[in-house]
C-alpha cells in the first residue's frame, strides 16, 4: 500500500505463496503491489538487510536556517509550534518560504523534539478496587438550554460516581457549590447506593476545604458530615484536573446524554422544576444500567449505611422586622405578619429555606440568590401585606416594596394606568380592593385577564361589578315532593303474605 514500508514478513509470506500462485495472485495474497512483486523476485535481500537510504529525494528548504536560526529558536523556547517558526522565517526571509514548507517543519521539530527536548509527563493509570473512592464534582449546564415555563434555567448538576463500577447519581442545583448542595447530594447519592465508599474525594471546593487557610484544611461541617459516613475525605491538586479525571469524564458523558435525550424528547421546555429533575433522573437511570455488572460487584463491598442522615442545611437566626421581612444571606422576604418581632430560626437548604419557631415550622419558599444584577434580591408575597393594606391602602401608593409584591406583570400594569388616571387616594383603594377580591375569591389569574383586557380598552376597573362576577353562587335546593302511600296498603300485602 502506498505510505507503508513493505516487511520482511510480507516479503517472506510472498515467496511461500508464489510458488503456488501466479504473480498477481500472490502479492494480492501478501498485501503488496505487482510492481513491488517483481522487485522483490529480483532480489534476494530482506528490506530489513538493505543498507539505510543515505539520499534525498529533493533538496532539504531548510538545510540554511535549520541548525543556524530554528534549532536556536526551539532551544530558547521549546514550546514553540512550527507554525509560529515558519511566520517567523517568512518575517526573515520574504518571498523563500512558501506555506508548502510546514508539514516538512513539523515533522522536523517533532524529530528535534524527541531527541534533544525536556522531558514530559506521564500519566499513570490507576486502579480501583470496589468499593474505595466515591466522587464529587459540579459542572455548569447552561449550554444545555433549559426553559422553565418560557424562562431560561441557569442551573449545575451536582454528580456523585463510583470510581470503580462507575455507577452515578446526579441531582439538580440552583445556586452556587455551595456545603447545602454538597451535602445533600452526597447524601442522596449514598442512601440510594445503600452503601458508603472508603474514600471521597473531590477538587478544592470552598464548600469542603479551606483553600486559604494552612491550619485547618476541611471546614468544620464537611469535617463533620464525613465523620457520621465514616468517610476519609481526599481532593485532587488544583489545577491537576486530570487526577479527578473519573468524574470529569463522566460530566462529560452526562451532559452528552442529557443533549442527546432532549433532542429526542423534541423539546427543552418544562412545565416546572420537578419535571425537569425526573427527566434528569431517568437519563441517570438508563447510564447507570450500562454498568450494571460491575455495579453488582462495587455495592457488596460498600460499608454500612449509618442510622440516620445528617443535617445538609445551615441554620441562621433571623429576627421579623415591623416591616414582615426577614433578612438572609443579603437576599429579602416577606413572611405572615403574626411573626413580626419573633425571632426565627432558618435552615437554609441548597432550593429552598424553612422558618422555625421553637419547634414548629412556620414558614416555607423558595431560597433567592444575589447576582451582579440583583445584589439584594426580594421575594414579597402580596398575601402576607394584604391584611395591612386592607386597614392603611393609602400606604400602597409609595410603599418602597411595592413593585416586588404584585402577584403577576398585569396587575403592575393596571396600578400604572389606575395611579395616571384616578387620584392618589382612590388608585390605592381600588388596587388594594383587587387584591383583596383576588385573595378571597382565589381568581388571580382570571383576574389578570380581565384588567389586560381593560388595559387594552383604555378602561379602569369596576371594582363592583367585579365582584358580582367573581361572587359565589348561591345554592339551589331542588324541591322534592315525597308521597307516602296508604296504611291499608301495607295491610294488603300481610293477608297476601
Amino acid at each position: 500500500m502506498p505510505g507503508k514500508r513493505i516487511s520482511d514478513h510480507q516479503v517472506t509470506k510472498y515467496k511461500e505463496l508464489r510458488g503456488k500462485h501466479s504473480q498477481e495472485v500472490a502479492a494480492a495474497k501478501a498485501g503488496v503491489s505487482v510492481a513491488s512483486a517483481r522487485r522483490i523476485e529480483s532480489t534476494v535481500l530482506l528490506p530489513s538487510q538493505k543498507p539505510a537510504r543515505t539520499w534525498r529525494t529533493r533538496a532539504d528548504p531548510l538545510t540554511e536556517v535549520w541548525t543556524a536560526e530554528v534549532v536556536p529558536m526551539l532551544e530558547a523556547a521549546p514550546g514553540l509550534m512550527a507554525v509560529t517558526v515558519l511566520e517567523e522565517l517568512q518575517l526573515r526571509y520574504p518571498q523563500r518560504f512558501d506555506g508548502a514548507v510546514l508539514r516538512t517543519l513539523q515533522r522536523r521539530v517533532r524529530q528535534w523534539r524527541a531527541e534533544h527536548g525536556g522531558e514530559r509527563e506521564i500519566f499513570f493509570a490507576q486502579e480501583h478496587p470496589p468499593g474505595r473512592l466515591g466522587l464529587s464534582d459540579f459542572t455548569v449546564c447552561d449550554e444545555l438550554a433549559i426553559t422553565i415555563v418560557g424562562v431560561i434555567l441557569p442551573h449545575r448538576l451536582y454528580q456523585f460516581a463510583f470510581a470503580h463500577s462507575g455507577w452515578r447519581h446526579a441531582c439538580i442545583v440552583l445556586g452556587g457549590e455551595s456545603f447545602q448542595a454538597l451535602a445533600s447530594g452526597l447524601q442522596e447519592a449514598l442512601w440510594m447506593a445503600g452503601g458508603v465508599p472508603e474514600e471521597h474525594r473531590t477538587d478544592s471546593l470552598s464548600a469542603a476545604f479551606n483553600n486559604l487557610a494552612e491550619q485547618e484544611e476541611l471546614t468544620a461541617r464537611y469535617r463533620e458530615l464525613c465523620a457520621h459516613y465514616g468517610l476519609r475525605a481526599s481532593r485532587n491538586n488544583p489545577g491537576v484536573s486530570h487526577e479527578n479525571g473519573s468524574i470529569e469524564a463522566r460530566q462529560g458523558s452526562l451532559k452528552t446524554a442529557l443533549d442527546q435525550s432532549l433532542l429526542l424528547r423534541g423539546t427543552r421546555e418544562f412545565a416546572n422544576l420537578e419535571s425537569y429533575g425526573q427527566f434528569v433522573a431517568d437519563t441517570v437511570r438508563r447510564l447507570n444500567a450500562r454498568c450494571a455488572r460491575p455495579w453488582e460487584i462495587e455495592r457488596a463491598s460498600l460499608r454500612p449505611l449509618p442510622t440516620r442522615r445528617t443535617v445538609d442545611f445551615e441554620e441562621v437566626d433571623a429576627r421579623v422586622s415591623k416591616f414582615g421581612l426577614i433578612s438572609i444571606k443579603a437576599a429579602h422576604y416577606s413572611v405572615p405578619s403574626r411573626l413580626v418581632g419573633h425571632r426565627l430560626k432558618v435552615r437554609l437548604y441548597s432550593a429552598h429555606l424553612e422558618a422555625w419557631l421553637g419547634g414548629v415550622k412556620v414558614f416555607e419558599c423558595e431560597r433567592l440568590r444575589s447576582s451582579a444584577q440583583t445584589k439584594h434580591p426580594k421575594r414579597i408575597d402580596w398575601r402576607h401585606m394584604l391584611p395591612s393594606l386592607r386597614r392603611k391602602p393609602g400606604a400602597f401608593a409609595r410603599w418602597m416594596l411595592r413593585d416586588a409584591m404584585f402577584p403577576r406583570s398585569e396587575y403592575a400594569r393596571a396600578w400604572e394606568h389606575m395611579s395616571q388616571r384616578l387620584s392618589e387616594r382612590e388608585a390605592c383603594r381600588l388596587m388594594v380592593n383587587l387584591l383583596d377580591l383576588a385573595d378571597r375569591a382565589n381568581v388571580v389569574a382570571e383576574l389578570a385577564g380581565i384588567l389586560s383586557a381593560l388595559g387594552e380598552r383604555n378602561e379602569l376597573p369596576d371594582i363592583e361589578v367585579l365582584r358580582a362576577q367573581f361572587a359565589p353562587r348561591p345554592g339551589w335546593m331542588p324541591f322534592v315532593e315525597v308521597l307516602l302511600p296508604a296504611t291499608a296498603v301495607y295491610d294488603d300485602l300481610l293477608e297476601a303474605a
